[in-house]
């Protein structure tokens, strides 16, 4: 069975306006995916566990605009470099059983994304963070892991702890053929594109979401249908 890692961030914890506890962002996540998969391993990606454990020892990054910027990367050795894994930020909402990615999959591959081809239309994030453009952006958000590959051994926790961003994010550590690709539907950007008539698979609320007290745009009702229920 695949296990699925969701990205914690500990600053969402008692995010504004919202009272109901714990990491909103975090929290609706994870139900959505429990709305159409009962039996899957969720498990949390947070970094001071990591930490504790001394799995994560990297400098602080200034530009990283969350907790989980790095050890994202850490998911194959977690995952004991065998099986299915697969990782995704916090702010996603699925509207389909995530096994429906293992459509999709293909052993001849490392990880398998969705490959975006865009220019972020906002400077700065909801939470005050810098919108960095780079080659590949996003990629990382969304990644369905064959940990077994032998490209994945690349992320070690030495290599993750050391190496660049540029070596993780834009996915230097693995031959460019061995990235196969997701619709774009399984990791929808909210606010950088256009609304559809139908729900896309999975949105991604990159740009922020109903748990930041301005926040104004699409797929809110959705967020929040899963938020209430909470």
């Amino acid at each position: 069975m695949i296990k699925v890692f969701v990205g914690y961030d500990a600053r969402q914890d008692y995010s504004q306006p919202l009272k109901s506890g714990d990491n909103p962002p975090y929290r609706v996540c994870k139900a959505s995916i429990r709305k159409y998969n009962k039996k899957v391993q969720i498990i949390p990606l947070k970094l001071s566990s990591l930490i504790e454990l001394g799995l994560y020892y990297r400098e602080v990054d200034p530009l990283a605009s969350t907790e989980f910027t790095y050890s994202r990367f850490l998911v194959p050795y977690l995952s004991d470099y065998k099986g299915v894994s697969i990782f995704c930020d916090s702010d996603f909402l699925w509207n389909c059983n995530v096994e429906k990615l293992l459509e999709f999959y293909d052993d001849s591959n490392a990880v398998t994304c969705v490959k975006h081809d865009y220019t972020p239309l906002e400077t700065t994030k909801m939470d005050g963070c810098t919108q960095a453009a780079y080659p590949r952006k996003n990629w990382s958000s969304l990644m369905m892991f064959n940990c077994a590959h032998e490209a994945c051994k690349n992320l070690s926790v030495e290599n993750v702890n050391n190496l660049s961003a540029k070596y993780l994010h834009r996915m230097q550590w693995v031959n460019d053929d061995n990235i196969g690709e997701l619709p774009l539907t399984y990791n929808f950007l909210e606010g950088d594109y256009t609304p559809s008539a139908i729900a896309p698979q999975v949105i991604h609320y990159t740009n922020g979401g109903p748990w930041h007290k301005t926040w104004n745009g699409s797929y809110r009702e959705n967020w929040m249908n899963i938020f209430d229920k909470l």
